[in-house]
């Protein structure tokens, strides 16, 4: 290990002294004296060559490549991918091994890092006035694109692969086992907490015969999903989670707590406690991480999903302190990257019908956004989380069901 890559990593230690990181800074600063030793070390460290054969191996198109990833990590990797500064035979593979190597945790703490979790300390970034920005920005692009990358039901979260062939096997799978897992039977009432196009509520109520109110603060998936759901007893409604009224047998939400943002956990729980009937139970499904962090990755923020966060286990488990029994933990993390990665196949096969509309530096930034996704959860860098919580009135349920 080189002395930058030692100082650097001594300053990311929780017991480090002020003199630690001070001398992680000097070195750092230093390092940018020289960018292209300082990332090429860093790439090799992961076993990754510039100009190497191996498909996880990088060509660099412009050198201004090591100045602005030195300067800008994550950010600037993403950002030079998009500018077409540099290119690689598999993405996700290259991504895989600097995550295994340990690398984010060196070069993610710049001054735009910093910055970050700064605004995310000093703001709520997912408060109300801020709560429809991500549906405008993410998932108002265009419904032409998910239809093309998404399963049949457009499910746009994890897939369970347990003997499923299929991207749409897997989809179904999934909704089934949340379906088991909550206990449905027919006749209940269901609130879902970030509905999407209605893929749940609309298997809910064919394979279960539940009634589903959902809420969403996308304007395109509500109506393209209603849509999807028309002749079931299924409401749609473009609002902000916090606006949820009526009772509710169950509430489920699958995808919406990367969004909530750990200032907002307790009242997302609140909002199921006012919802929730006596001996209800509940099931969140949510990318998580294991280190419980005020900011999500920069490049990722500015790009795919403003002001989102991925929640640790404690501090979704501080945040329902009190009010519901934490009933069973389940981690399908390493399921997300088959469904990632067939999301990538099905983008880039509807390209040339999508190209017109988006364009090529689109192209780039969406197939770097699935194939840094995929890498992620295939190095265990970050996980997905079913969780099911309940009332202390409610019998334990059975819900460790696969």
């Amino acid at each position: 290990m080189t002395a930058i890559q030692t100082s650097a990593a001594r300053a990311l230690r929780p017991q480090s002294t002020l003199a630690d990181v001070a001398g992680a800074v000097r070195i750092y600063l230093q390092g940018l004296g020289n960018p292209e030793r300082f990332v090429r070390e860093l790439l090799e460290r992961a076993g990754i060559e510039v100009g190497g054969g191996a498909p996880h191996d990088i060509t660099v198109h412009d050198r201004r490549f090591y100045a602005r990833v030195a300067r800008d990590g994550p950010l600037g990797l993403g950002e030079s991918y998009m500018d077409g500064w540099w290119d690689c035979p598999s993405v996700d593979a290259m991504i895989t091994l600097i995550h295994r190597a340990g690398l984010p945790q060196v070069i993610r703490k710049n001054w735009k890092y910093v910055a970050s979790v700064l605004r995310a300390r000093a703001l709520n970034l997912q408060s109300r006035v801020r709560a429809f920005r991500v549906g405008e920005h993410h998932y108002d692009i265009g419904n032409d694109l998910y239809r093309a990358m998404l399963d049949r039901r457009m499910v746009y979260t994890c897939g369970y692969w347990n003997g499923a062939a299929t991207l749409d096997e897997a989809q179904e799978a999934k909704l089934d086992l949340v379906c088991r897992k909550l206990g449905l039977r027919a006749g209940m009432r269901v609130l879902d907490l970030g509905c999407g196009w209605g893929s749940f509520a609309r298997y809910a109520a064919e394979k279960y015969g539940v009634e589903v109110t959902g809420y969403s603060v996308s304007k395109e998936q509500v109506s393209l999903g209603r849509e999807l759901c028309a002749g079931l007893p299924v409401e749609l409604r473009l609002e902000d989670y916090r606006n949820a009224r009526g009772v509710y047998d169950r509430v489920v939400s699958i995808g919406i707590m990367e969004h909530v943002g750990y200032k907002n956990y307790r009242t997302y729980m609140e909002v199921v406690d006012r919802c929730l009937v006596p001996g209800g139970a509940s099931l969140v499904h949510t990318i998580g991480s294991p280190r419980s962090e005020p900011a999500s990755d920069p490049w990722t923020h500015k790009y795919i999903f403003p002001n989102g966060h991925l929640p640790s286990i404690a501090q979704l488990a501080r945040a329902m302190e009190g009010l519901f029994a934490f009933e069973d933990l389940h981690n399908i993390g390493p399921h997300y990257d088959p469904t990632l990665m067939a999301w990538h196949r099905n983008f880039a096969a509807a390209w040339p019908a999508l190209k017109a509309r988006y364009g090529e530096r689109f192209f780039r930034m969406w197939s770097y956004y699935l194939l840094m996704s995929a890498a992620a959860f295939r190095a265990r860098y970050i996980h997905l989380f079913q969780i099911v919580m309940a009332r202390a009135d409610h019998p334990q349920p059975a819900c460790r069901v696969s």
